[in-house]
C-alpha cells in the first residue's frame, strides 16, 4: 500500500531591489495629462475616424450643396423676382441650417460608441471626465467649417457677394461654429439618453425640422401670421441666423450677437451640465 508524500515548502520568490530597478522606468512617473490635452486628444481621435471613413464628409459636402441650389432655384424667383437677390438673403440662413441639422451627429457617434463598450474603457482611465465628450463636439467643429466653406464657396460662385468682406464672413462664421459647439451639447445628452442610434436620429430630427423650418432662414418673418411669429420672435435659430446675416452684411447686430453667445452659454451650462450627470452615472 503506497503512501501519499507531503508536498515540500517552497519558499516565494522576493525580487532584488537592483532586480525591480532593472524593470521599472529610471525617470519619474509622467504627469497626468491636463484637460485641455486630454480633450484635444479625443479630438483627434473623432478626426481619424472622418480619415478611416470619408463617407462621414457627405452630409457636411453633398447635403449644403444640394439645399443651396434647391432652395435658391426653387424660391428665388417667386419670393424675391430673382435667384441672384434671393440669395443674398438666403446663403447665410441655409448656411446656419446645413450646420445646425449637422449637429446631430454627434449624439448618434455618442450613442455608436456606448453601444460598443469604448466608454466602458474611457471610464477606467484618470483623465478629465469630460474629455471623451469635449472630443467629439471638437472633432465636429471641423464638420462645421468644412460645411460653411462649401456653402461660401458655392454662393460666390453663383453670385453671392457680402458687403462685410473677409472680416464678417469669417466672424459670421465663427460665431456659427461657437453656438453649434454649445447646440451639441443638447444631442450628447440624448445620445447617452436614448437606446439606439436610430432613436437618436428620429428624435434629434423632430425637434430640428421644426426650429429650422419656423424661423427666418427661408422667408422674412414679417410674412408669417402673428401666431407663428411668436415662436419665431423666441426661436434661436432665428436670433443665429439674423446674426450671421448682420455680420456677413457689414451692418452687425449686437443684440443679436449677445442673443447667440448667451443663449450657447446656457445650452453648455443647463445641457453640458446634464450630459455629465448622465455619463458618470451611466
Amino acid at each position: 500500500m503506497s503512501t501519499a508524500t507531503a508536498p515540500e515548502a517552497t519558499t516565494p520568490y522576493v525580487p532584488s531591489a537592483e532586480t525591480l530597478g532593472a524593470v521599472l522606468a529610471p525617470s519619474e512617473q509622467p504627469a497626468r495629462p491636463g484637460a485641455f490635452a486630454v480633450s484635444m486628444a479625443f479630438g483627434w481621435r473623432a478626426m481619424l475616424k472622418i480619415k478611416h471613413v470619408p463617407e462621414q464628409l457627405f452630409d457636411v459636402t453633398a447635403f449644403p450643396i444640394i439645399m443651396t441650389l434647391m432652395f435658391t432655384y426653387l424660391f428665388g424667383g417667386a419670393l424675391a423676382g430673382s435667384t441672384g437677390e434671393y440669395l443674398q438673403f438666403l446663403l447665410p440662413g441655409i448656411m446656419v441650417m446645413s450646420v445646425i441639422m449637422t449637429t446631430m451627429y454627434t449624439g448618434v457617434s455618442v450613442n455608436t460608441d456606448i453601444e460598443k463598450g469604448v466608454f466602458d474603457r474611457f471610464r477606467t482611465l484618470p483623465i478629465w471626465r469630460p474629455a471623451p465628450m469635449v472630443g467629439y463636439l471638437l472633432g465636429d467643429m471641423f464638420r462645421y467649417t468644412t460645411a460653411s466653406v462649401v456653402i461660401l464657396v458655392l454662393g460666390l460662385i453663383l453670385g453671392f457677394r457680402p458687403d462685410g468682406g473677409v472680416v464678417g464672413v469669417v466672424a459670421g462664421v465663427g460665431l456659427l461654429v461657437a453656438f453649434s459647439f454649445a447646440f451639441s451639447w443638447i444631442w450628447t445628452m440624448f445620445g447617452l439618453m436614448l437606446r439606439s442610434e436610430k432613436s437618436v436620429m428620429g428624435v434629434s430630427m423632430l425637434v430640428m425640422f421644426p426650429m429650422t423650418f419656423l424661423s427666418n432662414i427661408l422667408v422674412r418673418p414679417e410674412t408669417m401670421p402673428g401666431w407663428l411669429q411668436v415662436f419665431v420672435d423666441v426661436n434661436p435659430i432665428t436670433h443665429l441666423v439674423a446674426a450671421v446675416r448682420s455680420l456677413m452684411s457689414g451692418s452687425t447686430d449686437m443684440g443679436e450677437i449677445v442673443w447667440v453667445l448667451g443663449s450657447g452659454a446656457a445650452f453648455i451650462v443647463v445641457f453640458g451640465t446634464l450630459t455629465m450627470r448622465m455619463y458618470n452615472r451611466k
